[in-house]
């Protein structure tokens, strides 16, 4: 089983813990790293701490081996960690905005993002970001996609003339409907 590592605090460092435990306003995380090195100096186990911080053991003991290399410096820093994905080359972004405000490929009446990608190379998040950054949504232009069929324009034709000279019909309104419900379903004057 292993051994607990003895921690030996200067009373400057102990007033400096007690201080960062105390702060209300500080961060959370370095209240529990202050806290495990206090236990430590304290002669409790690794296992104690551990329950008495709300930490697992591994990092119970990462903050006890870190405070005895940097002290109480190296409890208040993080250290660096190798940055997430670049961001996108603004010549990247600009071919995206360019090819959206373009005519989208083939038959399609517009550009999805999963075309976009394509085209462009980057995954669809990206191209979900760009959009969003330059309000851009190509799914919510309007347009109108005229048929190949060579007799279009005459049934066109045929059918706006349909619609713009219909014969009129007698339409009922809500209130004439109502009121002739009303007569079908009253009781007769010989039941009273």
């Amino acid at each position: 089983m292993r051994q607990g590592m003895t921690i030996c605090v200067s009373s400057a460092d102990r007033r400096r813990l007690e201080a960062v435990v105390a702060d209300r306003n500080g961060s959370q995380k370095h209240v529990w790293r202050a806290k495990v090195v206090l236990a430590a100096a304290d002669g409790h186990g690794t296992t104690a701490i551990g329950r008495y911080a709300g930490l697992s053991r591994p990092s119970v003991r990462r903050w006890r081996e870190r405070f005895a290399q940097e002290g109480v410096a190296g409890l208040l820093r993080d250290r660096t960690r190798k940055p997430g994905t670049p961001p996108l080359p603004p010549a990247v972004v600009d071919r995206v905005v360019e090819l959206t405000l373009g005519e989208p490929p083939h038959e399609a009446t517009h550009w999805t993002g999963r075309m976009m990608a394509k085209a462009a190379g980057i995954s669809l998040r990206s191209v979900q970001r760009i959009w969003k950054a330059h309000r851009l949504a190509p799914h919510r232009v309007r347009t109108f996609k005229l048929s190949k069929d060579p007799q279009f324009v005459p049934k066109l034709r045929d059918v706006v003339g349909l619609y713009l000279h219909r014969p009129r019909t007698r339409l009922s309104s809500r209130s004439t409907r109502r009121a002739r419900y009303r007569r079908s379903t009253a009781p007769s004057r010989g039941c009273r």
